[in-house]
């Protein structure tokens, strides 16, 4: 890694961490023989602001050895109503976000140098079951749980793919709220209002009585969008009960429903984004992705070293989407000859899936220590039925109806069949040190068919049914040790797979063209890191990684074959091998408690979230065109060495927090660094706007919470988004929701009341 910017943040790095190793006795005392079991950390009062790590064993779960994050929303102060993860997820280092939603409900993050798509390279789930199209065949999630819902956000990283499945990116979990255990009814309700119409209200009602505890909500939030043609309506509402028929035995049901009905203002040519960003060329496009989750889970301590836990779980969703979805510069205007709108086109998506997951925790007593043995099996099914590129009207509003022949031009069906078992043991070798080695094994079947375009008969011209297996065998290795009885060394080696998605074979309405030849991607991910904390006023996680990604799935920009000179087109394939190197801190401390031990001081937080990258191509040859106009020619390159697009070299977000009694404001700066759009690493952007430099940004964010009355029933919160008002990009588009530069919101305010009885 060769920037200069390494060696200036290493060195700051530096002199923090003498710092804190030069406070009085803090060498002898991190050096002191450990008198505690391995297995917990100790709890830090840190005030609600920082993530907490997992203990080694959660639940059915093994995160020993692994980097991971525990995240209360509630905890943090940031602008729930919109699901600004920005500001939720600002103390999980590398976070890269595409902000080009203001809805909220769209949301799309990665980390270490993966794509942020509908969070695809993440194994997405909602209480430990899928929620995403199908995990295998088009992993997206167009739904996400608000924020006001989610009692805690699960990140499981690098080795996480040998429970949770074989993705790079490792486990997002989002954990929902259940009811009180010490109240027979508690009701809740939270009402935001904000910049451009936005009004959020969220009610909710839980508690336990007798055996059963209950919780359940109704979310309502809509707005106008910061920029025109950017109105959204997004309806949810979910349920949850739990029985516990014996001390031992608990059965479940869950349910989750999400109806939706987002405008999307369209994407802008690199001219107009410096004109007016807040300016939209589509008026006339919309998605809607009503969404169903039904889950039926079943918990069993079987005795005091065995607990079995079974989820059930299905899917009943679509994807609908109208407009005119023509690449930039083309304009969405009245013809002059039939004085009306261009014909809009209509796509749309069918889910249905169901799965079922076993994992089983056994403790098992081996050469005088206890260990734990962690395993599963997994049995699931997707379809998907996707109707394309229909004829839809020349109006304005959100409506499917096909017009013309009444027929898609393209239609597919897809189907997953996946079935996996998975083993690790928490091997304790010692009173400090423990390993834990683990296997996983996937198998795959895809089957599609279907047709591509009519011909002028109207006949189909259909496509050679498809149909391939895979048998994955992954493997991976950590351990951890204890130096005190609140900081670990970890370190972890995880093998991953990234097959090819349906989503990448006939992307949903994508101006790319797709490479007939694509190659599943494999590849690893090693890792290593010191977290910990220290007394009440410091919790601390800084480690390196390596990320090897074998046959990487990307875009490059090519000539077209036998167009015309100067004609190019995005063009989706195999990008060979690319390689991550990098550093992820992350630092809290309470600068007042830190000096003095008054409890009845205000809580003064310091934290930091850096991430710094190396991620680069290796060798692979590729044609592309130079010059303009009739001076265009057709040169051979390669990308080795480029840098893998979305992959920030420098991510820092940063904040403080002033806490006392109910009140809490805390002021933070994020800074990402220059990225690519592409492979080919374009730094001019072509009239497209699909692919070019996407440059650096930095944002300022101000929120504030005060709780009152008694038990904390009263919470007023508020607060400003890009105070600055900043005005930047963080995304080119191929296709929805743009196609180009998708502009991501300037300055905007929230204030809302919340209650709870």
């Amino acid at each position: 890694m060769s920037c200069s910017f390494y060696p200036t943040m290493a060195g700051l790095l530096t002199s923090f961490a003498f710092s804190i190793i030069s406070q009085p006795g803090l060498a002898q005392r991190l050096s002191a023989p450990d008198t505690t079991h391995h297995q917990k950390l100790s709890e830090v009062t840190v005030t609600g602001t920082a993530p907490h790590f997992a203990a080694p064993v959660e639940g059915t779960t093994l995160t020993a050895g692994r980097r991971n994050e525990l995240i209360k929303p509630r905890d943090v102060n940031a602008n729930l109503a919109q699901n600004n993860v920005r500001q939720v997820l600002a103390r999980v280092p590398g976070l890269m976000v595409w902000e080009n939603d203001g809805s909220g409900q769209q949301i799309n993050i990665a980390t270490r140098g993966l794509s942020p798509n509908r969070s695809w390279e993440f194994n997405t789930r909602q209480n430990g079951y899928d929620m995403s199209a199908d995990a295998f065949g088009y992993p997206e999630a167009y739904y996400n749980p608000p924020m006001e819902a989610v009692e805690r956000i699960q990140l499981l990283r690098g080795g996480a793919g040998l429970q949770f499945g074989p993705q790079f990116g490792g486990l997002l979990n989002y954990e929902l709220k259940r009811g009180p255990q010490d109240k027979k009814v508690e009701v809740e309700t939270s009402n935001t209002a904000g910049s451009n119409g936005l009004f959020n209200s969220y009610n909710a009602v839980g508690g336990t009585v007798g055996k059963v505890n209950y919780y359940a909500y109704y979310r309502h939030r809509q707005g106008d969008g910061w920029r025109p043609s950017n109105q959204f309506t997004v309806d949810d509402v979910h349920a949850n009960i739990h029985v516990a028929l014996t001390k031992r035995l608990t059965l479940g049901a869950e349910v989750s429903y999400l109806t939706d009905k987002l405008q999307q203002p369209g994407g802008l040519t690199d001219a107009q984004f410096a004109q007016d960003s807040r300016q939209s060329t589509r008026t006339r496009n919309w998605l809607s992705t009503p969404w169903l989750i039904p889950a039926l889970t079943l918990d069993y301590q079987a005795g005091e070293r065995t607990r079995l836990s079974v989820k059930t779980f299905g899917l009943v969703a679509s994807r609908n989407s109208v407009g005119f979805v023509a690449g930039l510069p083309a304009p969405d205007t009245v013809s002059r000859r039939t004085r009306q709108f261009a014909a809009r086109q209509v796509d749309r998506d069918d889910y249905r899936n169901l799965g079922a997951e076993l994992r089983l925790t056994q403790e098992v007593r081996f050469l005088g220590r206890t260990h734990t043995l962690a395993s599963g099996l997994r049995a699931y099914r997707a379809t998907t039925s996707r109707r394309q590129r229909g004829t839809g009207t020349t109006g304005s509003d959100f409506d499917l109806t096909l017009t013309g022949n009444g027929r898609f031009t393209n239609e597919f069906d897809f189907t997953t069949t996946n079935a996996a078992a998975f083993a690790e043991l928490l091997l304790r070798a010692g009173a400090r040190l423990s390993v834990t080695p683990g296997l996983r094994y996937d198998y795959l079947r895809n089957t599609g068919s279907g047709y591509l375009g009519r011909a002028a008969d109207g006949t189909e011209n259909r496509l050679a049914d498809q149909a391939s297996r895979r048998n994955v065998l992954l493997y991976g290795l950590g351990t951890e040790f204890q130096l005190s009885p609140t900081t670990n060394l970890y370190a972890n080696y995880s093998r991953a797979f990234r097959p090819v998605l349906f989503g990448d074979l006939v992307p949903p309405a994508t101006s790319d063209v797709i490479d007939p030849n694509l190659q599943d991607a494999r590849g690893y991910t090693a890792e290593v890191g010191y977290r910990g904390s220290f007394r009440t006023w410091l919790r601390f996680d800084v480690g390196y990684f390596f990320l090897n990604y074998e046959d990487r799935i990307g875009v490059i920009r090519r000539p077209v074959p036998g167009g015309t000179t100067g004609q190019t087109q995005q063009f989706r394939t195999n990008l060979g091998r690319t390689q991550t190197h990098g550093l992820e801190a992350y630092a809290e401390l309470d600068l007042l408690h830190s000096l003095t031990s008054n409890v009845n001081l205000p809580h003064l937080d310091l934290f930091a979230a850096l991430s710094l990258l190396d991620a680069r191509y290796g060798n692979l040859p590729v044609t592309t065109l130079t010059g303009t106009g009739t001076s265009t020619q057709i040169v051979e390159t390669n990308l080795k060495g480029n840098y893998v697009e979305n992959a920030p070299r420098q991510t820092l977000r940063m904040g403080l927090t002033f806490a006392h009694k109910g009140l809490s404001v805390t002021g933070q700066f994020s800074h990402v660094a220059k990225v690519y759009a592409d492979a080919s690493n374009t730094e001019t952007a072509p009239a497209t706007a699909q692919t070019g430099v996407i440059p650096a940004y930095q944002v300022t964010d101000l929120s504030a919470t005060w709780k009152l009355g008694r038990d904390n029933r009263y919470r007023l919160s508020g607060g400003v988004n890009n105070v600055f008002d900043a005005r930047y990009f963080t995304r080119r588009s191929g296709g929805y929701p743009g196609p180009g530069i998708l502009p991501a919101d300037g300055r905007t305010w929230f204030a809302g009341l919340g209650l709870t009885l």
